[in-house]
């Protein structure tokens, strides 16, 4: 019998060592049967940035890799280097998964961009917090990620949502872009996430979508002072999953959504997007559990 081919598939970004998304792609495959080898492209370990990105997408698409996910601080920074963009990654301006698609009569190979942050956010928050009141929602970081979330929660019929960024400049480009898009203008930005909090009678939930609370920027996003009970929190950090966030928002009282419903829920769209097959998403959110619960880990 001919061995199945393997499929080559990796992860972009920086200080990504301690990520599990390469053990949840390949457990996946296993599982169906399929042979994926799962690489992470470190740029912390190579001493680089962004600025390798250029060599890094051509040299995946040489060497026969099926796709690759984008992550921090290259999601915005991919975009001039594809063939193709979907839709949706086009809309949300970020790229967090590509996928080399072969053409063999035209002996071609085009690297196309998607974006799985926003439904991915959504599949683990909806699950998470199933009843979370959307009428005023702050979202903190307006970069891909937060981009991606903004779009996701206009979907979901948000009343309200306030921007706020380290870039307040940033923050008012996607408010309007997103203006542009959703009837009802909903969108604004504020200069602070304490502003943000309490203008408007108040908001109801708080999404944070910075990197501050990884291992490598440990930290809080803002003032613990300004969490309260009545306040959902979902947070997208999910390496520590006990963030400094998730830790100030329970101890407040909150409801919280952890960041590793929205890694899953990442996972679930890409590894769709690579393989062409269904993934089961519960196999797949107990795996993570799994892991996450090892001392280890």
């Amino acid at each position: 019998m001919t061995a199945p081919a393997r499929r080559l598939v990796g992860l972009i970004g920086a200080g990504i060592q301690r990520s599990l998304t390469p053990a949840m792609h390949e457990s996946e495959a296993h599982a169906q049967g399929l042979a994926l080898h799962y690489q992470l492209i470190d740029l912390d370990l190579a001493g680089q940035g962004v600025e390798a990105l250029p060599t890094l997408i051509s040299a995946a698409r040489t060497m026969g890799f099926a796709g690759l996910n984008i992550t921090y601080p290259c999601k915005q920074a991919v975009m001039p280097l594809l063939d193709a963009l979907s839709d949706e990654a086009r809309a949300m301006g970020a790229v967090n998964t590509v996928v080399f698609e072969r053409d063999p009569g035209r002996r071609e190979v085009r690297a196309v961009g998607h974006n799985t942050d926003g439904s991915g956010w959504r599949w683990g928050f909806e699950r998470a917090l199933p009843k979370a009141d959307l009428s005023r929602v702050v979202l903190l970081g307006a970069g891909g990620a937060g981009s991606a979330i903004a779009h996701a929660l206009l979907r979901m019929e948000a009343k309200t949502l306030v921007l706020v960024d380290v870039d307040p400049a940033r923050a008012a480009e996607v408010a309007e872009r997103l203006n542009a898009i959703y009837p009802g203008r909903r969108a604004s930005h504020a200069a602070s996430a304490a502003a943000a909090l309490a203008a408007g009678g108040g908001a109801t939930g708080l999404v944070h979508a910075t990197p501050t609370g990884m291992d490598k920027l440990p930290g809080l996003p803002l003032d613990a002072a300004l969490l309260r009970r009545d306040l959902w929190v979902s947070e997208i950090v999910y390496f520590p999953l006990q963030t400094a966030l998730v830790q100030a928002a329970r101890a407040a009282g909150c409801a919280v959504c952890d960041g590793g419903t929205m890694a899953v829920g990442q996972a679930v769209g890409a590894f769709r997007l690579f393989t062409g097959n269904a993934p089961d998403a519960a196999r797949m959110d107990a795996h993570f559990r799994s892991m996450v619960a090892k001392p280890s880990s």
